[in-house]
């Protein structure tokens, strides 16, 4: 008796697949099964309400213009003229080393402004364990591609007390607060470890109040 065998799938000699029926709808989308229509149908070809309008809001309807002229006006620069730009100018291609002084000075001159407002004291490094809580400045990082959130906050320490170090950031003390990348702040908190700061106060720079 010639006994039935299975055939054997190997990479070598795979099993034949299943022809999909071209008219089942749970076929996969492929030229041998079936191809969108390209043609409208004839329902929407033969509507009646092609450029109908629907709604209007104001008085629209025959609007007429029509200009004076012979107004003329002068250009001049504002400002001294080393300040202004008068030739071709690539934008974004900035120096790095140009790019990082001046964020360094907004740091700096933001630092300055936190300090004199909320009277601190001299700011610590971010990379120096102390058990004693202690004052950083730096402006807010994230540590990840995705959006800011409470686990992916660091600190980017400025460059005259932490050498532009970074120390993430535990904010589960704090109350409330609203951060953003890039925001200089100043921060009061613990770094026992050198490794993670837990923050127990936030110092934002105020804007100022109008006369």
């Amino acid at each position: 008796q010639n006994s039935q065998k299975r055939p054997n799938s190997t990479p070598e000699t795979p099993r034949p697949k299943r022809n999909l029926s071209s008219r089942s709808p749970y076929a996969l989308f492929s030229p041998s099964s079936f191809s969108p229509s390209v043609t409208p149908s004839q329902k929407y070809s033969a509507r009646s309400s092609r450029g109908e309008v629907v709604a209007s809001f104001g008085s629209i309807q025959g609007p007429s213009w029509s200009g004076h002229g012979g107004c003329g006006c002068t250009l001049r620069l504002f400002g001294p003229p080393e300040e202004n730009l008068t030739k071709a100018y690539k934008f974004m291609f900035q120096n790095a080393l140009d790019v990082r002084e001046v964020l360094s000075w907004r740091i700096e001159e933001l630092g300055d402004a936190l300090k004199n407002h909320h009277h601190l004291e001299d700011f610590t490094s971010v990379s120096l364990p102390a058990q004693e809580p202690v004052t950083v400045l730096g402006q807010i990082g994230c540590d990840a591609n995705g959006k800011l959130n409470a686990k992916s906050v660091v600190l980017e320490g400025d460059r005259e007390h932490s050498s532009g170090g970074q120390i993430p950031l535990d904010l589960s003390e704090l109350r409330d607060y609203s951060l953003f990348p890039g925001q200089v702040v100043a921060l009061e908190g613990t770094n026992s470890t050198g490794r993670r700061m837990v923050v127990s106060r936030l110092y934002e720079v105020m804007a100022a109040s109008p006369p």
